[in-house]
C-alpha cells in the first residue's frame, strides 16, 4: 500500500515532458561546447550540480535549505551572465547569422582532435633557434579544444601553412605584424598579432615582459599553450595552465610539441625538473 501511495503522488510523465527534457539537454550541449576549453567549465559544471542539489532539496520538502539555495541560484544567474559573456555573444550571432543552418550544423558535429593535429613541429622549432640566436621575440599560441574565435578576430587573420621562414619574417622588428601574438591551429597559423589577455598574477617576476605576462594569460583562462622567445635574453619559454618553463632547449621543445600535437603519448610522466639550459 505504501508503495502504491507514493508510485500515485508522483506527477505523471508526459510527451511535453519528454520534449522538456530533450530541449533542456540540448541547451546544456551547447553551452558545453562553447566553453569546453577554458576554466569557465569548471563554474559551468558547479553551478550545475548545485542547481540539482537545489532541486533534490525542494523535492524533499526541505524548505530552510530549499530557499537558501533557492537565493544562491537567483544571484548565480546574474554571475553567469557577466562570466560568460563573450560566450553568450558568441551564440546570439550564430543565431542572429543568415547561414544559420550551416553553422549550427559545425556547431553540433564540428569533432575537435587536440591530440595529433599534424603540426609541423620542425618548422617551428627550426624558427624557434633562429629567433633566439638573433634575440627576435615572439610569442605563438597553440589552440586545443578552445578555438580562440575572439582572440583570432583581435588580429590580422589569414591562414597560411607553417614555415620557419614565415614565422621568422612575422616575428622580424621592422614588419607590422611583429607585436602580439601568432596563433596556431590545425597545424595551420590563424592569425597574427593577435591581443592576449595579460595575467595579473602577482608572483610573477620582474624579469618577464610582456610576451611572458600574456603567454602566461592565455593559458590561464584557456587549454590553449604558447611558446614564447625572449628579445632581452633570446631564452625559449613554454607556458601551459597558468605555468610557465623558462630556459628550454631546442630538443626539449620539439619532443613536448610532438607529444601535445603529433601523438598519442601521454605527459604524465613527464619530468618536471627535467628541463635543460638553453641551446645556441
Amino acid at each position: 500500500m505504501l508503495l502504491l501511495d507514493i508510485m500515485q503522488s508522483l506527477p505523471t510523465f508526459t510527451i511535453i515532458d519528454f520534449i522538456d527534457v530533450i530541449v533542456v539537454a540540448l541547451v546544456l550541449f551547447f553551452v558545453f561546447r562553447m566553453i569546453k576549453g577554458t576554466n569557465a567549465i569548471s563554474i559551468f559544471i558547479g553551478f550545475f550540480m548545485l542547481y540539482v542539489i537545489w532541486k533534490i532539496v525542494s523535492i524533499l520538502g526541505m524548505r530552510i535549505m530549499s530557499e537558501i539555495l533557492g537565493q544562491f541560484i537567483s544571484l548565480g544567474l546574474m554571475a553567469l551572465i557577466i562570466i560568460f559573456q563573450p560566450e553568450i555573444r558568441r551564440f546570439l550571432v550564430m543565431i542572429g547569422s543568415r547561414n544559420i543552418a550551416e553553422r549550427g550544423r559545425r556547431f553540433i558535429f564540428w569533432k575537435t582532435n587536440n591530440t595529433v593535429q599534424n603540426l609541423n613541429v620542425n618548422a617551428i622549432v627550426q624558427a624557434c633557434g633562429h629567433m633566439s640566436q638573433t634575440y627576435t621575440g615572439a610569442l605563438m599560441v597553440f589552440c586545443n579544444e578552445n578555438k580562440l574565435e575572439t582572440i583570432v578576430q583581435s588580429g590580422e587573420i589569414f591562414k597560411s601553412e607553417l614555415s620557419s621562414q614565415l614565422i621568422e619574417t612575422i616575428f622580424f622588428k621592422n614588419t607590422p605584424l611583429h607585436d602580439g601574438a601568432v596563433i596556431i591551429d590545425k597545424g595551420q597559423i590563424q592569425a597574427a598579432r593577435c591581443i592576449l589577455p595579460v595575467s595579473h598574477a602577482t608572483n610573477i617576476p620582474l624579469s618577464m615582459g610582456l610576451r611572458h605576462r600574456s603567454a602566461l594569460g592565455i593559458t590561464e583562462n584557456t587549454d590553449a599553450i604558447a611558446v614564447v622567445v625572449s628579445e632581452q635574453t633570446g631564452q625559449i619559454s613554454i607556458a601551459e595552465g597558468g605555468l610557465i618553463r623558462q630556459g628550454i632547449t631546442l630538443s626539449y621543445l620539439q619532443s613536448f610539441l610532438e607529444r601535445k600535437f603529433n601523438t598519442h603519448i601521454s605527459d604524465s610522466n613527464e619530468k618536471q625538473d627535467d628541463i635543460p639550459t638553453k641551446d645556441k
